[in-house]
């Protein structure tokens, strides 16, 4: 698999854990050597990989966790590092989200995600994308 597809499957995996309530996968998902921030769309920046577990235990334990597709995602890699940008659709509404990863251990790991609303509609948002897997 070539490291843009790896991204991709990280990022895949992400929404996989996100949408299954899987905070065993969310946990493994995310880097422990560097670190981790993330901004949940209406929250205030959280930062340290406590913080950052904390709030995806609330999110997935939560008695609404929202279902989750993502769509039109796209990779950037920067030697070690990698990010995607990709839109979500949560519930009915619309979000663009920026994840970041850096390669822990010959894996990517997440080290930052931020959601928020996006009020233009991409032309073709289509349907969520398959699993890189099998892209």
């Amino acid at each position: 698999m070539n490291e843009r597809a790896e991204v991709l499957f990280a990022n895949d995996a992400f929404y996989a854990a996100f949408d299954g309530g899987d905070l065993v996968a969310m946990d493994r998902l995310w880097a422990r050597d560097s670190r981790v921030a993330c901004i949940h769309p209406g929250w205030p920046a959280l930062s340290g990989r406590e913080e950052v577990m904390e709030s995806w235990r609330n999110i997935l334990m939560g008695e609404s966790a929202p279902d989750i597709d993502c769509h039109k995602a796209e990779a950037f890699l920067n030697g070690e590092s990698a990010f995607v940008i990709c839109y979500e659709m949560v519930g009915g509404d619309l979000l663009i989200a920026t994840n970041h990863f850096v390669r822990e251990g010959g894996e990517w790991r997440m080290t930052h995600h931020h959601a928020g609303p996006c009020s233009l509609v991409p032309e073709s948002l289509g349907e969520p994308d398959p699993p890189a897997s099998i892209q």
